[in-house]
C-alpha cells in the first residue's frame, strides 16, 4: 500500500471500483457540500472532488475534501496546473495530507477562456505529467522539486486523467504510457459513450501491458436530456457520442429513466472489457443518480471503508457522528 486510502485498498485487493465526481458550490456554503452527500456514502469508495472547474472560482477542493472527511467519506482532490506554480501546487499537497487527504487526481486544467475571469493569468509552471511527477518524488522518494528533502513526505495515491476519443486516436495510449511511466497508480478517463472505440482504446493498453501498472476507471456521465447528450457530441472536444444514443433519447418518453439505463447498460458493456478495474461517475449536477445507477448496475454492496480509512480521515469521521 502507498498510500494506505480505500480507493488504493479496493483496487488493491481486486473490487471493481467506484468513484463519482462532485463539483463545489461557487459559495463559502458548507452546508451546501453536507446536503450531498446522502447520494455518495455507502454507494462510492471515493469522491472526486473538482478544482474550480471550467476555470470557475468555486469552494477549494481541499476545504471539500474536509468537510467530507467530517462526514465519514474519502476524497480524491483534483489539482490543476493551471492556477499555481510548483511552489504553491507542492504546499497544497502537504496540507492536504496532513489533513488526511489520501488521493489526488493530476490535471492540466481547463483553460481560463472557458471561465467567467477570461482576464486572468493562466500558469502552467509544470504541466500534468510534470505534476505526476512530482507528487510521486514527494511521495517515495521525500524530496520536493528543488530536491529539498521532506521530513514526513505525503501519502497519496496518485491518479491522472486519460482520453480514449480525442485525435490522433494513436497518440492516446502513448500519452497514458507517459503518465504512467511518471507515476500514475490510476487512471480515470474521458466519458464514455463509445464502446466500441473504448473496447479497441483498451485493445492497445493490453499491448502495451499498461493494464498491469495502473488501474483504469472508465469515466461514466449519467444524462438526463437528449439536449445534454447532444450537446456533448457536438460541443465537447474529445467526445464521442454515437448518433442511436441521440436517437433513443430523443424518442425516449421519460427521457431521466432512460439516461439511467443507458448508463446502467453502458457499465454492464463495459465491466466485461478486460483491463477495465473500475467506473468514475460524472453526475454533472445529477448526483441523485449516483444511488440509482449503483444499485442498478449491480455495484453495491460496496466493500466496507473501516480498516482502509487513514488515521486522521477516521478520528475526524468518528468525531462528526459523535457530535
Amino acid at each position: 500500500m502507498k498510500s494506505g486510502s480505500n480507493l488504493e485498498k479496493v483496487l488493491a485487493d481486486g473490487h471493481f471500483a467506484v468513484t463519482a465526481e462532485l463539483g463545489p458550490p461557487q459559495s463559502a456554503d458548507g452546508e451546501l457540500i453536507r446536503s450531498k452527500t446522502k447520494h455518495f456514502r455507502g454507494f462510492v469508495d471515493a469522491v472526486n472532488i473538482t478544482d474550480n472547474q471550467t476555470a470557475i472560482v468555486r469552494m477549494s477542493s481541499i476545504a471539500t475534501a474536509a468537510i467530507l472527511a467530517a462526514e465519514g467519506l474519502e476524497s480524491v482532490i483534483q489539482v490543476t496546473c493551471r492556477d499555481r506554480n510548483r511552489i504553491a501546487i507542492q504546499s497544497d499537497i502537504l496540507g492536504a495530507a496532513a489533513l488526511g487527504i489520501r488521493n489526488i487526481l493530476c490535471l492540466s486544467g481547463d483553460h481560463q477562456s472557458f471561465g467567467n475571469h477570461q482576464g486572468s493569468k493562466n500558469v502552467y509552471d509544470i504541466d500534468s505529467i510534470q505534476l505526476i511527477s512530482v507528487v510521486r518524488s514527494m511521495r517515495d522518494e521525500a524530496r520536493f522539486a528543488s530536491g529539498d528533502e521532506i521530513k514526513v513526505p505525503p501519502s497519496m495515491f496518485i491518479g491522472a486523467a486519460a482520453n480514449p476519443f480525442a485525435d490522433p486516436f494513436e497518440f492516446r495510449v502513448i500519452r497514458l504510457a507517459k503518465k504512467v511511466a511518471a507515476g500514475a497508480d490510476f487512471i480515470q478517463t474521458q466519458a464514455v459513450f463509445d464502446v466500441p472505440r473504448f473496447r479497441e482504446y483498451m485493445g492497445m493498453v493490453r499491448d502495451r501491458g499498461l493494464d498491469q501498472k495502473v488501474a483504469i476507471l472508465a469515466g461514466i456521465i449519467p444524462v438526463r436530456s437528449v439536449k445534454a447528450l447532444a450537446y456533448m457530441k457536438s460541443e465537447v472536444a474529445g467526445m464521442s457520442v454515437p448518433d442511436q444514443l441521440i436517437q433513443r433519447m430523443a424518442a425516449a418518453e421519460d427521457p431521466k429513466a432512460e439516461g439511467i439505463k443507458i448508463t446502467v447498460e453502458l457499465i454492464e458493456q463495459i465491466r466485461q472489457i478486460p483491463g477495465v478495474r473500475g467506473v468514475h461517475l460524472m453526475p454533472v449536477m445529477w448526483e441523485s443518480s449516483i444511488p440509482i445507477v449503483c444499485e442498478d448496475a449491480g455495484l453495491l454492496p460496496r466493500p466496507s471503508v473501516s480498516d482502509s480509512m487513514p488515521d486522521a480521515t477516521r478520528s475526524t469521521a468518528t468525531a462528526a457522528v459523535g457530535a
